[in-house]
């Protein structure tokens, strides 16, 4: 079940560029579809589970409905990926796995990471003599991929695994390889990655700070293990999201013209093995079409709430059911229902959170209202940095200023000077999703303002007031409003920072 130490040193990531190769094939010329088409790998939808999640009622008959689907990365190094730092001889393995949730309006996303090394149940999954093996528990995630041994790899069995593990259905599975990381950054003329610090291991050699990277540099950045925070999976991770997210924004950037199309369709598809009902470029053009509405801003990564257990990784729970319900009932992550989805009751108010709302506000001191406070736009929506101001002069603090925008943030959060906890206090009946902070020798208060916060009638201000919060929305499993933290703590809207939290340890 362990890895060898090579290949604990290969990339771990060609998936991430799975989640913008669909968008590479929109609007190409149908005389190039066919050339695409013989580009593309299937893999037998005979060994998916025949027992499965159920899939999603829409609302009303023809309504949209969420989209589930699977990116995996293989670490092979057949087909011409040894070069590029493939893994050994042999069957690869699914060293990086991406559960993309498309939320049924079609303009939001959530890709869930899973560290390969997660010990989970592989279930029955069907070997190559068409016997089907027994499940086996306390298995490493990726070793899935090896069942049976399959020359490509085992896809149908990592998918049924995913299954397993978060009762959501998978609609598609899509596998991509190493050289296709070199050749879709290529193609799109090259990528802008941060690199947090000067990498010099294991034959990668990386030069600190932001750079546009493409071809075999793209591969070492998404691979390098060692050299950055404690050289873990779990920081690895964190870079490939990032890398994703600004694929994405190049890919949108360039728009959808035939010479950027063309080339990327072309390189894209020759590095995929996609399941059966994705397995021509037609379909995957009608697919991209489903989602080119989904902004930037509107795309948030999360790697499964998790541990160290030795070696390996387990995952903590009850954070980690509280994740798969969410995307269950087709919720935001921090319980909000997208009303589109039968089986998703509307969220309602946790008590805390309906109290907060309807107490009676306190008066400030003096000496509170003085208090210099700023308020943050973390979220980047127009304006909302100045509707929590107007909430907050409502209250009575008097010295409220305004900072530039900073883009990411799922949970509110109060930073404060220890010195003023007690005017802090005075700002949570307006924020109740929010956490309190202590920043000693900031001599002030800083509201940053997370996806969490909607501004409506004020919470703890005159009636009538505007910028106040709304309750907050209990989060199944019992989390009274917000995100649990094991979610939060390991979340990244896809327009952070590209030089923000890039390792772990």
């Amino acid at each position: 079940m362990s890895s060898s130490p090579r290949r604990r040193r290969i990339v771990r990531t060609a998936v991430g560029l799975a989640a913008v190769l669909v968008l590479s094939v929109a609007g190409a010329g149908a005389w190039f579809y066919h050339r695409l088409d013989s580009n593309i790998s299937t893999f037998d939808a005979g060994g998916v589970a025949t027992e499965r999640p159920p899939a999603p009622v829409p609302v009303t008959p023809g309504a949209s409905v969420p989209v589930n689907i699977l990116l995996l990365g293989s670490d092979t190094r057949d087909d011409g990926n040894a070069d590029l730092g493939g893994g050994e001889e042999g069957v690869g393995h699914s060293d990086t796995a991406i559960l993309l949730h498309i939320y049924a309006d079609h303009k939001h996303a959530v890709g869930v990471s899973i560290p390969r090394d997660t010990l989970v149940t592989i279930p029955s999954c069907k070997l190559q003599s068409g016997r089907w093996t027994e499940p086996k528990t306390n298995q490493m995630f990726n070793s899935a991929f090896t069942i049976g041994e399959f020359p490509q790899g085992n896809p149908a069995c990592t998918q049924n695994t995913v299954e397993a593990l978060t009762g959501l259905r998978i609609d598609h599975t899509i596998v991509v390889d190493f050289k296709g990381v070199a050749a879709m950054t290529e193609a799109i003329n090259g990528v802008d990655v941060c690199v947090p610090n000067d990498v010099n291991s294991h034959n990668i050699k990386l030069k600190k700070g932001m750079q546009k990277i493409s071809g075999q540099p793209a591969v070492d950045y998404l691979r390098a293990r060692y050299g950055f925070g404690d050289n873990s999976d779990i920081g690895r991770m964190k870079r490939q999201q990032a890398f994703l997210s600004s694929m994405i924004k190049k890919i949108q950037g360039l728009g959808f013209s035939l010479p950027t199309l063309l080339p990327l369709a072309d390189a894209a598809t020759r590095s995929l093995t996609v399941d059966e009902s994705l397995g021509t470029a037609m379909k995957l053009v009608d697919f991209a079409q489903s989602l080119q509405n989904i902004k930037l801003a509107d795309i948030t990564f999360v790697t499964t709430p998790w541990r160290f257990a030795g070696d390996r990784v387990a995952l903590v729970h009850p954070d980690v059911d509280t994740l798969w319900r969410l995307l269950r009932e087709d919720r935001t992550l921090d319980g909000q229902s997208t009303g589109q989805v039968n089986g998703a009751p509307t969220a309602s108010a946790s008590p805390s959170a309906s109290a907060a709302a309807t107490a009676t506000p306190t008066p400030l001191a003096p000496e509170q209202a003085a208090v210099p406070v700023l308020v943050v736009n973390g979220v980047g929506t127009p304006g909302l940095a100045g509707k929590g101001a107007e909430a907050i002069r409502a209250k009575g603090f008097q010295n409220v200023t305004l900072d530039a925008p900073k883009g990411g943030r799922l949970n509110t959060e109060i930073a404060y000077d220890p010195a003023l906890k007690a005017a802090a206090e005075q700002l949570t009946p307006l924020f109740p999703q929010a956490r309190l902070v202590e920043e000693p020798g900031s001599g002030g208060i800083t509201v940053t303002l997370g996806r969490d916060y909607h501004p409506t009638a004020a919470a703890g201000a005159p009636d009538g007031a505007p910028g106040g919060a709304t309750p907050a929305a209990s989060a199944p499993g019992g989390t009274p409003g917000g995100v649990p933290s094991g979610i939060a703590e390991n979340s990244r809207s896809a327009d952070t920072d590209p030089c923000a939290d890039l390792t772990f340890g």
